[in-house]
């Protein structure tokens, strides 16, 4: 089923590449004009750029660091002079997700964590908020995770940002909804994309995960792109608050 999201802005974090860079496409793809944000990898973002151009939709990349105040006012403001209001936001940048035993692990880990699945959306969502109340409308999707619900050992910094990025989403819900507002969360699963590559992810790590869901195999970015196209898109008006888990079923809650 194809979701019509022609002309509707959205704002895509960490972008450059990774399921970010799947999900511009996706969105871009239905018609929506993509901002395409990255921090510093701008050869990546020109090419989701160049690509979204190449099938016929519209796009620009945007440089910005999330997780600073200043840079994501003047990140707004940009998206909105060029492309328009910001219609739908997508929270998806990340960093380094260090695994880190108990016994080494310092406040630092977790702030580190806590700056881009708490501070960035908090900075996004003030920003773009204040011209959806007046439209009375807006979409804005978090990426999250499936570790809240499994409980990773030694990554209890990723999992605790991720939680609180999840009470987020359902308290946002709740007070925007009277603006016509809907804030979702997608929780993907185990999705390769080039960072895990980079970092050593073997294949049979792999297929181990995938032995580990009912559909039994591994997602693809451009199946999280769908599930946040179809949250931005009017076929989902009336859900929010919610958490969808994209995983295979791999968490059944």
């Amino acid at each position: 089923m194809a979701h019509d999201l022609t002309k509707r802005v959205a704002l895509v974090t960490g972008a450059s590449r990774g399921l970010g860079a799947a999900i511009a496409r996706k969105l871009a793809g239905s018609g929506a004009r993509v901002a395409v944000n990255y921090f510093g990898g701008r050869e990546g973002a020109t090419r989701v750029v160049e690509d979204i151009r190449r099938d016929g939709g519209e796009a620009e990349a945007f440089q910005a660091d999330v997780r600073d105040e200043r840079d994501v006012a003047r990140l707004v403001d940009e998206v909105q002079s060029r492309l328009g209001p910001i219609e739908v936001l997508v929270v998806n940048a990340t960093g380094p997700q260090p695994f880190v035993k108990l016994e080494e692990l310092t406040w630092q880990h977790c702030l580190d964590q806590l700056e881009f699945f708490v501070k960035s959306p908090v900075l996004l969502a003030k920003a773009v908020v204040p011209g959806m109340k007046e439209r009375r409308a807006g979409r804005i999707i978090q990426i999250g995770s499936e570790v809240f619900e499994q409980g990773v050992p030694e990554f209890s910094s990723y999992v605790s940002a991720k939680g609180a990025q999840l009470g987020l989403t359902r308290s946002w819900a709740q007070e925007l909804g009277p603006w016509g507002i809907t804030v979702n969360l997608v929780a993907p699963g185990w999705v390769p994309v080039e960072r895990h590559l980079s970092e050593g992810a073997t294949e049979a790590a792999m297929q181990g995960y995938a032995a580990g869901n009912p559909l039994r195999r591994m997602g693809k970015p451009d199946e999280i792109g769908d599930a946040v196209v179809f949250l931005a898109s009017d076929a989902a008006r009336f859900i929010t608050g919610q958490k969808l888990s994209v995983n295979g079923g791999r968490t059944l809650a």
